[in-house]
């Protein structure tokens, strides 16, 4: 079998995306909280924002982390419904 020509712990391709699902995720939920009117509610989802994909960026299991990126998913789209009625 040939040689890899990627260096040791270079991301396959699969790998690669999946990680740029999450800092789509990531980008997403951050700049919905910025729309949050409340300054201190803003602190705090930015807070568990950032904390939430600290805690979880040593996951490797795929299944894993497309199950954790459907949950993130779902709660941004919570976090737009509410802000959407927020608004009217």
């Amino acid at each position: 079998m040939a040689a890899s020509r990627l260096p040791p712990g270079a991301l396959t391709l699969k790998q690669f995306l999946r990680r740029q699902q999450v800092l789509q995720l990531y980008k997403k939920i951050l700049r919905a909280v910025r729309e949050v009117p409340a300054e201190a509610d803003r602190h705090y989802l930015k807070d568990w924002a950032r904390e939430e994909f600290r805690r979880n960026k040593d996951a490797t299991e795929e299944d894993v982390i497309r199950m954790m990126i459907t949950q993130g998913n779902m709660q941004l789209q919570e976090l737009q419904r509410t802000l959407k009625l927020a608004k009217s």
